[in-house]
């Protein structure tokens, strides 16, 4: 398996700026170590999910049954942490359209409540249903109480109670053991997967709620696992620059220091966009805090956004290079695409762009990536550089783990707790009162 390589040359920060935090950042490293050897029991439990052989045994034995019933269709029915890990590796490893192009079962995801958002849903899930075909419903709430989750779920399971006999059996809940949803999914005899208490939606892909969509996809979760352990293991070490998680995570926290309280996570890969989605909601609801780990009141906060080549060089490369200092960017760069695309050679189209007949759509693509890179490096904009070898799941695996470490690194480094998302609950609770006081 080949390694993600880190770059950091031209973060504007040398060896010595590094140095700096080392001691205090390799007494977490030290934490971290300890916490791996407790498995579920410390708030940093989700290093622990890709080494779970029995809930990795247990995922598989499920997917194997559910493929038994030959579904057709395959709807996951979360919001946030509870199905960005899935669509994150799913678009990565098999690309983005691979809905229109495999023949095998179709996934669809229904994530916020919007009429015009699950008609269409509905309609293709009894399409399927009236030709006698099975569909699969698995349903992801942590707490069991996530509004959009319980809303959706419901009118498709509804729906399925129509047309399919015994239709428990296509019913998947992914929950919090003992919560209000797994009671009730015992009671219906749906089959429960259980996500650890301390392992938050945000870290929770490595669990059964990523893993059960990925196996039943047609994922090598396997390789998958195999690459976030390589990668927790690397992410463990105490020396800073062999570490490319706390390596990452020492890099930004250094230039929020200096103002830089915009990171930037710029894909050139379009089915990369996914690991965008899923990493903004990683470092908004790990690093966005109002208080401290002391309950003082800080405000603390890193914004992430995301960009992906080379598309948004033609929507936000004049704000990155011509606005304001106030951004620092982490390019993430594939070194081997699934398929190899390639251009006739058409002498009359050399006048409009020179030097491109005949050539490969990846050696283009490359080209305006090391362009991009130079206009970056001539403007003095800050950046670091990820090199995936592929989009494997071995690959995948390694970044997610790695994203996810560099978190708690940085939520350490920053004084605040990144495990936990009391803000977010505020916008719930408020929610649950209008609905049941109106009607």
């Amino acid at each position: 398996m080949k390694p993600i390589i880190i770059s950091y040359k031209d973060s504007h920060l040398t060896e010595q700026d590094l140095r700096s935090i080392t001691p205090r950042l390799q007494e977490e490293i030290e934490r971290m170590k300890a916490a791996s050897k407790l498995q579920y029991e410390d708030e940093r439990a989700s290093i622990h999910a890709p080494f779970d052989s029995k809930a990795v045994n247990l995922v598989k034995q499920l997917a194997q049954e559910k493929k038994k019933l030959k579904p057709q269709t395959f709807f996951l029915i979360g919001i946030g942490g509870s199905n960005l890990g899935a669509l994150a590796v799913l678009d990565a490893v098999l690309g983005r359209y691979d809905n229109y192009t495999t023949k095998a079962m179709k996934l669809f995801y229904a994530d916020t409540v919007d009429s015009d958002l699950m008609a269409p849903l509905l309609s293709i899930a009894e399409h399927t249903l009236k030709n006698k075909q099975r569909i699969i419903l698995n349903g992801i709430s942590k707490s069991g109480h996530t509004t959009e989750t319980i809303a959706n779920f419901e009118v498709l399971e509804h729906l399925l109670q129509q047309y399919q006999p015994h239709y428990e059996k296509s019913v998947i809940i992914t929950t919090q053991k003992d919560s209000d949803l797994y009671a009730l999914a015992l009671k219906k005899h749906f089959d429960v997967l259980e996500i650890p208490r301390k392992v938050g939606g945000r870290f929770s892909v490595f669990s059964p709620v990523g893993l059960f969509p990925l196996a039943m996809m047609g994922i090598d979760i396997d390789g998958l696992l195999r690459g976030a352990q390589e990668m927790r293991d690397r992410c463990l070490t105490t020396n800073v620059l062999e570490n490319p998680a706390a390596l990452s995570a020492a890099l930004i926290y250094l230039q929020k220091q200096k103002g830089k309280t915009i990171h930037d996570l710029f894909l050139f890969n379009p089915d990369l966009e996914a690991v965008g989605r899923w990493y903004r909601q990683l470092m908004g609801e790990c690093l966005g805090k109002q208080f401290n780990r002391q309950n003082a009141e800080v405000f603390e906060g890193i914004t992430p956004t995301v960009s992906i080549g080379s598309t948004d060089l033609h929507s936000m490369a004049q704000l990155y290079l011509g606005g304001p200092f106030d951004k620092f960017t982490t390019f993430v760069h594939v070194e081997k695409n699934h398929a190899d695309v390639r251009l006739p050679t058409y002498e009359e189209y050399n006048t409009l762009v020179k030097g491109i007949q005949g050539r490969p759509l990846d050696e283009i693509m490359h080209a305006i990536f090391l362009g991009t890179k130079a206009a970056f490096r001539n403007q003095k904009r800050p950046f670091i550089e990820l090199t995936l070898p592929d989009k494997t799941a071995s690959s995948i695996g390694q970044l997610l783990q790695m994203k996810m470490m560099e978190m708690m690194y940085l939520g350490f480094m920053l004084g605040i707790n990144p495990f936990d998302q009391p803000n977010v609950e505020a916008y719930k609770k408020e929610t649950r009162q209008i609905l049941e006081h109106t009607k």
